[in-house]
């Protein structure tokens, strides 16, 4: 009677943890699965800003034909995003994008008719708002990949995340320049 009171002890651990690294599991996949969801709405942002462009770019080149590095330059930078690969690849080729447009606007300023014109005005005002909801993305991005990388280093999963293939997952961050303050000169 005493062995098999010590089997069914041993049997009722065993099943305990079978149950938790099952619930870690599961939770694991499913905050994965979130991570997977808000990086593609990431993409999706960074997608739509890459359509936009190429309309906002030929309103300028209507209007500043003599202006060619700077549309050059937001050319070449859309390119490079729409190849980058991860979030790393994908981070820096967005900065070089948003570093790029930031010039194009700037070249604007000289145009007091481009930017009087209703389709530039509608176009800029499509770009600020992707810029919104891309930012919003990357939040939404850093803020799961917070928790999931949480999740993974916190005991007991951190036990066994590694040994079932999860590992933690890049934040999409920012570059360095964007860091700075912007100087503002009338």
């Amino acid at each position: 009677m005493k062995g098999w009171t010590i089997f069914g002890v041993i049997a009722a651990i065993i099943i305990a943890i079978a149950a938790v690294v099952i619930m870690g599991y599961n939770g694991l996949v499913q905050q994965n699965e979130d991570v997977n969801s808000k990086w593609a709405q990431v993409e999706n942002q960074l997608q739509r800003r890459a359509d936009l462009i190429p309309n906002l770019v030929n309103t300028v080149k209507g209007y500043a034909a003599h202006e060619q590095e700077a549309i050059k330059a937001v050319s070449e930078a859309r390119a490079k995003l729409a190849g980058a690969e991860g979030v790393a690849n994908k981070s820096e080729a967005n900065n070089e994008l948003s570093s790029a447009l930031s010039r194009l606007l700037m070249v604007v300023e000289n145009y007091p008719n481009l930017k009087a014109d209703q389709n530039f005005r509608a176009l800029q005002d499509e770009l600020a708002g992707t810029e919104n909801r891309l930012a919003v993305a990357r939040k939404d991005y850093n803020d799961v990949v917070q928790s999931f990388n949480t999740k993974v280093k916190t005991i007991p999963t951190s036990i066994y995340a590694g040994m079932l293939g999860f590992s933690q997952r890049e934040y999409f961050k920012a570059d360095e320049a964007s860091k700075q303050t912007p100087q503002v000169k009338f």
